[in-house]
């Protein structure tokens, strides 16, 4: 399935589960055939992935001594979902997902296949193997917004975070085996491009059996919209807007990218810490990057009970704080024992963290936005490992490896002054389950066409001057769920003649925009909405009138 950015459904800190979720048991999901079958089919894929992240680093190395070819292969691994993230959301939210993922699983089937064709032939190259890496990666970045989002529809409520918690061990049991077998693999053949063709080819193999567990699969979604889906123009736009007014959101993927640029320089540049500071081969490559899968396992296995003893933003400035130092230990230690276990500390730090931010990013977003939210969170991230490679890279060319990742390190530490600002999982969690108008829609005298718009909202409030402070304080509030919803644009204005006469405005693109927003308030914006409602001091509830952008009729109309 490609390495992606798992969701571990556990609680940070004393905060409760989404929608108050009570957890059974780990295991309780593997006894359900079809998510048992998928999580085998996953972990097999994986960890074919990750013998081939291996081998085609590896390979990289022996076609190029260029550090900054070498450290493309991370970029190339990385860069799709920097520019495909948020499409893939948008996609994986409007279309059938179940369709999505066989195309997409046949995408990087067939890329890995060609590619091992073209090496066992011997006319690979450096850059034939960074663009059939590359290929690869826009499947896996396509793929994996839409492989995430389908944990719900497999599984009870009651056992997400469980089914949400094996498939990130599934990854690093993955992660720590795969790179293991794929140095194993490259060393067992003379010749290293034979080597590396039978790994691409076993990874091709892989995704075959995915693709057979998702064509037997007969998808039941869990909420079907009465509305048209939207573009995915439009889809894209919502996604962008909710992640604009969401702060939350934000802080999380702030946290995200500045983690994962300077902490790309280990995986990135690892491969030349084995070859040239360590004097060690494909095999012992192999062993350095299965540690830090090691680590990941160990970080799954315990991350739960840690939470309960720390906060999440604790836990970030302690796995941050050690990556500083992994760095320059990967640096400027020479010892092989020194480095791995420099290393399984590396990949428990790697996995509380990024666990952690993907439950902070999980816990924003209500489902109407999932897929998009999980898009953007692997474009942010994907984008930090690509970008960061490429400078980490280019660092290493110009002067040495060990500076670069001086440099890293010395950067992220400086970074954690403005970072540690943005809190993550802290205060109580919204409850973002759907709300449910109980209001009928008003009767016009004619139904609006779906595309007729702009359409204005206007909402009239009478306030007592002793509330208008804590009237005022709500309904900005509730301007960053208009927004969010779908709003375009927002305000509130007082009446020069009457100051306890207010009247709240919003405009959305169109009629059907508008219906969307309804059914994407969440019981926590209602929860504001209500707080604003009571503040209303006139006879009966305010008054609420829907106004459509009046067009000019052509004069030969008339």
């Amino acid at each position: 399935m490609g390495e992606t950015a798992h969701i571990d459904s556990t609680d940070v800190g004393s905060n409760p589960p989404h929608n108050h979720l009570q957890e059974g048991g780990s295991f309780e999901p593997l006894k359900i055939p079809l998510f048992r079958d998928r999580w085998l089919a996953a972990t097999v894929s994986n960890v074919g992935t990750w013998m081939q992240d291996t081998a085609g680093t590896w390979l990289m190395t022996v076609l190029t001594s260029s550090p900054l070819l070498i450290a493309l292969m991370q970029t190339a691994a990385s860069l799709p979902v920097l520019f495909l993230g948020l499409l893939a959301g948008a996609t994986a939210d409007i279309y059938d997902r179940r369709r999505l993922l066989i195309f997409w699983q046949a995408w990087m089937l067939v890329s890995v296949a060609v590619l091992a064709v073209l090496t066992f032939a011997g006319v690979i190259q450096p850059w034939t193997l960074l663009a059939f890496t590359f290929l690869l990666n826009i499947g896996s970045s396509m793929n994996n917004p839409a492989w995430q989002a389908i944990v719900p529809e497999l599984v009870p409520r009651e056992q997400l975070p469980a089914a949400v918690t094996l498939n990130a061990a599934s990854n690093n049991i993955a992660r720590a085996l795969g790179p293991a077998l794929g140095g194993l693999m490259i060393a067992a053949f003379t010749k290293t491009d034979s080597g590396a063709g039978w790994v691409f080819a076993l990874n091709a193999a892989s995704f075959a059996g995915v693709i057979w567990i998702l064509w037997r699969w007969h998808r039941q979604p869990i909420f079907k919209s009465a509305l048209p889906a939207e573009r995915i123009a439009g889809s894209v736009r919502s996604g962008l807007r909710y992640v604009r007014y969401s702060p939350t959101l934000q802080g999380s993927l702030i946290r995200a990218f500045v983690f994962t640029f300077f902490v790309s320089a280990v995986w990135s540049l690892l491969a030349l810490v084995a070859k040239r500071d360590l004097k060690q081969g494909a095999m012992g490559y192999g062993i350095l990057n299965g540690c830090l899968g090691l680590g990941a396992v160990v970080a799954a296995t315990t991350l739960s009970r840690i939470r309960k003893l720390i906060s999440a933003d604790m836990l970030l400035a302690c796995t941050s704080i050690y990556y500083v130092v992994a760095m320059l230990i990967l640096a400027w230690v020479k010892i092989p024992a020194i480095v791995i276990v420099a290393l399984l500390l590396a990949g428990f730090c790697w996995t509380s963290t990024m666990s952690t931010l993907n439950v902070s990013v999980q816990l924003s977003v209500p489902d109407w936005v999932y897929a998009r939210a999980l898009g953007t969170y692997l474009m942010t991230f994907q984008g930090g490992m690509a970008l960061g490679s490429v400078a980490w890279g280019a660092i290493a060319q110009r002067t040495s490896v060990p500076i670069a990742f001086t440099c890293a390190a010395v950067g992220f530490a400086l970074s954690l002054i403005f970072t540690s600002r943005i809190h993550i999982l802290k205060g109580t969690l919204p409850d973002l389950t759907p709300y449910k108008f109980k209001r009928p829609m008003p009767q016009f005298a004619s139904t609006p066409d779906p595309e007729d718009g702009p359409v204005r909202i206007s909402i009239e409030y009478t306030v007592k001057q002793e509330d208008y402070t804590a009237f005022t304080r709500a309904i900005h509030e509730l301007e960053g769920a208009r927004l969010r919803d779908g709003a375009i644009r927002w305000g509130v204005y007082r009446d020069a003649s009457d100051p306890e006469h207010l009247n709240e405005t919003f405009v959305m693109e169109s009629w059907l925009d508008y219906l969307r927003s309804r059914e994407r308030t969440t019981l926590a914006d209602q929860q504001i909405r209500e707080r604003v409602w009571a503040l209303h001091s006139g006879d009966g509830p305010p008054k609420v009138t829907h106004q459509i952008w009046a067009a000019e009729v052509p004069h030969s109309a008339i």
